[in-house]
Order: C-alpha cells, then sequence, then structure tokens
C-alpha cells in the first residue's frame, strides 16, 4: 500500500493461516502477529495505519487500543466470524483515503470491496512479515 491509508488485518484469518500451532495458544498468537505488525509499521517507509481486529473480547496481555503504530481493536464477542462486521464497519467509516483489509475470507472480502477497499491475502502479509526491513509498494 503506498500514500496515506489503512489496512485492516482480520487477525484470526491471518493467524490461522499458518499451521504453526496457533491453536495452542490463541492469545499468543494474536501477540506474536500484533508485535511483527508493529516492527513492520515502523519500519515501513509510507504513511499507513495498521489495525489489527480480533475476534473476542480484550485481552490483558494485548489491550485495545495503540500499541507504537499499530492499533488493536476486538469485535467485543466471540465467533468464528465475529471480527468481520467491525471490519466492515471500520471501512465504511473512512473517508478519503486507501484502505486494505488483510483476509482470505471471501465474505468480508466481497463486502469490503463493495466499500472501495483492495483486498490482501495472509500470504502476501506474512512474505512481507517474513522481510525485516522491506516493505510492499504499488
Amino acid at each position: 500500500m503506498g500514500g496515506m491509508g489503512i489496512r485492516f488485518v482480520d487477525a484470526m484469518n491471518v493467524v490461522g493461516s499458518r499451521p504453526d500451532g496457533w491453536w495452542q495458544d490463541r492469545p499468543a498468537a494474536v501477540r506474536r502477529l500484533a508485535d511483527r505488525l508493529r516492527t513492520l509499521a515502523a519500519a515501513a517507509a509510507v504513511d499507513v495505519e495498521v489495525v489489527l481486529v480480533v475476534d473476542g473480547t480484550a485481552s490483558e496481555a494485548l489491550p485495545e487500543g495503540r500499541h507504537g503504530l499499530l492499533e488493536v481493536r476486538y469485535a467485543g464477542h466471540g465467533g468464528r466470524n465475529a471480527a468481520d462486521d467491525l471490519i466492515v464497519a471500520l471501512v465504511a467509516a473512512a473517508d478519503d483515503i486507501e484502505l486494505e483489509v488483510v483476509t482470505a475470507d471471501r465474505e468480508l472480502a466481497d463486502r469490503v470491496r463493495r466499500l472501495g477497499a483492495t483486498v490482501t491475502g495472509p500470504r502476501q502479509l506474512w512474505d512481507e512479515l517474513d522481510r525485516p526491513g522491506r516493505h510492499r509498494s504499488r
């Protein structure tokens, strides 16, 4: 993403895309993703806000709110797709900026595309996270 924008990350969708044992400790897996996103945001030379949207309620290990250049938001309730409605609401509320949603959820992707957001899959984000100090540009 280039220029001013917001990148919304569907936390459990991205975490669940890699079979690395994340299911043994979901909060720790989300915390690891948050740490990596913070590092990526700090290294990026573009003005992009990163918002990690998590299913469920806030965790003491990763409270809702700002964490450096990363914002963490919780859906407030559990369920397989609990974060989807929050992501759609956040995309709908954003004006005049470039929006990206990172998810492999087809229904969510369709919903946010109709609102003008671009969609990137988890693999592209993991590739970006696995290349320290580098960021994607369009």
